[in-house]
């Protein structure tokens, strides 16, 4: 009998199990007290008394149109909770709308892992249910669930509907670059420029392109966090509400089974989320968010773990950017459940998911009606693999690349550095009719790591100079310590660790050097000597520091670098949950 089976029947819990018990049931001034207040509030004695307390964790806000919709879905999730005998608290929690919020989302995602963990822990909590989708907020609410260690359960925003223009099907992020490219090189009039503006995105959703939100929700499914197939429905189909109101059904059983993360997320759990990863051919920011989620689960996991069991696992999503269709074809292709069919010898399929039932037990049956928009192993979609590790003397604690939305060429390429110290100097000289650039100039960007911009934002699609566009070229190797969208494509080597703010050798790069880019051996290097390198290092000083307060100091002060998972280093690691003391 397998562990997973055990868990399944166990005996299950008894009403004085609960953990919300503790604040409700004791005879005495303080549970008087706990009890009065709900009262205070219009609920009958009996409501939370009897039944398991049940948070909805939602990241909605009038600022995220990702999560416009979560409002009324937290509607539904309660509908289901209700019906299965628990009693639901929405709780807020910080949204992370990737477009709106400045200077990056990805120096919040810590702080709602920390509000996400500290709301589990704080309140009368048995269960919880966490929506939501947009980039960050899927790592930030499961990092914090993962440490807070209740039942839970996730349940994806789901993507926006496609667009069509000039009759093909466009979406977010992928398009508004390529159309950006366009309208830049004067192909694309300012009439049509500004109606694309508001058609695109024509409904509340994620973006509808393998970008870092389906990359991550996807990721989450396989490792057993969602119902079957949850991620892939589109935000506005009427099959997202249904799969809400099951999730709140679900996640009252999960309390009487007691079926924690702990109970089911491993090794094994994460192997089948990065065999997925690399089968969507999603987001290089998944790198990061990976390491840090696995950690906080008891999983120690490397950049050259993820190049190493994401080895043989070919491209099968045909979804831009490495393909050429959207999410709401790979929905109606049988979604996430028909690709993780295909890719049944990489994945473990006697891993437990919240259903609780095993992986391989959800997907079975889950036919893939279009091939074309997911492949079968033998017909991928590229043959670029989904994420490449490089190491060298330009990143020696390691740097990524997206192969499969590179251009093949540049995948082995040597040129010189043309290198910009900050997004304003880049932005300031880029498009110079008089800068010093053609297609073989590697652009360099530095100062946009954790510590550098602060907070690692998206600047590492470094745009192509407007001169070069007008002369037809769409891509050009890039360095950078930032992050990219993962809707963006290109030759972009992304990431680089450690980061020039905190020393690492891309603070000693400089414009002229050659740059090797070898993808296949795995190599970064600039073609500069051990000497000159360590004189250039004498010479360095660390760039001066913006003043921080609040948060963002905390930040600063505590984050790990892109290859441990850019997490706090007092979060790190998985320990049993302190239990708040009750008096």
């Amino acid at each position: 009998m397998t562990n997973e089976t055990k868990t399944v029947n166990k005996p299950r819990k008894r009403l004085e199990d609960l953990r919300s018990q503790r604040w409700f049931a004791p005879d005495d001034m303080r549970s008087f007290a706990h009890r009065q207040r709900l009262q205070q509030m219009g609920l009958r004695r009996e409501e939370f008394m009897t039944r398991p307390v049940i948070a909805i964790i939602n990241t909605w806000s009038d600022l995220s149109p990702c999560h416009a919709h979560l409002r009324e879905r937290a509607d539904a999730v309660r509908r289901g909770i209700l019906a299965a005998g628990g009693i639901p608290f929405e709780l807020p929690a910080m949204s992370l709308g990737e477009v709106m919020v400045k200077p990056t989302t990805m120096i919040y995602r810590n702080f709602l892992a920390m509000e996400s963990e500290e709301l589990l822990r704080s309140l009368p909590i048995d269960g919880a249910v966490l929506m939501g989708g947009c980039d960050k907020t899927t790592p930030g609410l499961l990092m914090g669930a993962l440490s807070a260690d209740l039942p839970c359960l996730f349940v994806p925003a789901g993507p926006m509907l496609n667009d069509r223009h000039r009759g093909l099907a466009v979406g977010a992020g992928t398009h508004t670059k390529k159309f950006w490219d366009e309208y830049q090189a004067g192909n694309i009039e300012q009439s049509e420029w500004i109606a694309l503006e508001a058609r695109m995105t024509r409904a509340p959703g994620t973006c509808n392109t393998m970008g870092t939100a389906s990359t991550m929700t996807s990721i989450v499914e396989a490792m057993g966090f969602t119902l079957p197939g949850a991620t892939s429905i589109p935000a506005m189909d009427a099959a997202h509400p249904r799969m809400a109101s099951q999730a709140g059904e679900r996640i009252v059983d999960m309390v009487w089974e007691d079926l924690k993360p702990s109970t089911f997320f491993n090794e094994r759990s994460v192997a089948n989320g990065i065999a997925t990863y690399m089968a969507l051919g999603g987001s290089t920011n998944a790198a990061i968010h990976l390491i840090a989620i696995a950690g906080r689960g008891g999983v120690k996991l490397t950049l050259d773990d993820l190049h190493r069991q994401g080895e043989g696992v070919p491209v099968l999503a045909n979804v831009f950017p490495s393909g050429d269709r959207l999410m709401e074809d790979f929905y109606y292709a049988g979604g996430l459940p028909a690709l993780l069919n295909q890719i049944r010898e990489h994945l473990d399929l006697d891993c437990l998911t919240v259903t609780g039932k095993t992986l391989g037990e959800n997907i079975a049956d889950i036919p893939n009606v279009d091939p074309t928009t997911v492949r079968p192993l033998d017909n991928p979609v590229t043959q670029g693999r989904a994420l490449a590790v490089l190491r060298g003397n330009l990143a020696p604690s390691g740097a990524v690349i997206k192969p499969s939305a590179a251009s093949d060429k540049f995948l082995k390429h040597e040129g010189p550095a043309l290198v910009f110290d900050s997004i304003a100097e880049m932005n300031r000289r880029i498009h110079d009719p008089e800068l010093d650039v053609d297609e073989n100039t590697v652009l360099v960007l530095r100062g946009g790591g954790p510590l550098g911009a602060p907070g690692m934002p998206e600047w590492g699609n470094l745009p192509i100079p407007k001169k070069l566009l007008a002369a037809g070229v769409r891509d050009m190797v890039r360095l950078s310590d930032a992050r990219m969208s993962g809707t963006h494509y290109g030759t972009c080597v992304l990431h680089i660790a450690p980061e020039a703010a905190a020393g690492g050798p891309l603070a000693l790069i400089r414009t002229g050097d050659i740059v090797v880019l070898d993808v296949a051996a795995g190599r970064l290097d600039m073609r500069v000597s051990d000497e000159e390198l360590a004189r250039r290092r004498a010479e360095w000083t660390p760039p001066p520091g913006t003043r921080q307060r609040g948060y963002t100091k905390l930040y600063v002060e505590h984050v790990k670098q892109a290859d441990e998972g850019c997490d706090f280093d007092f979060l790190m690691g998985h320990e049993t949950p302190v239990e708040p003391a009750i008096f």
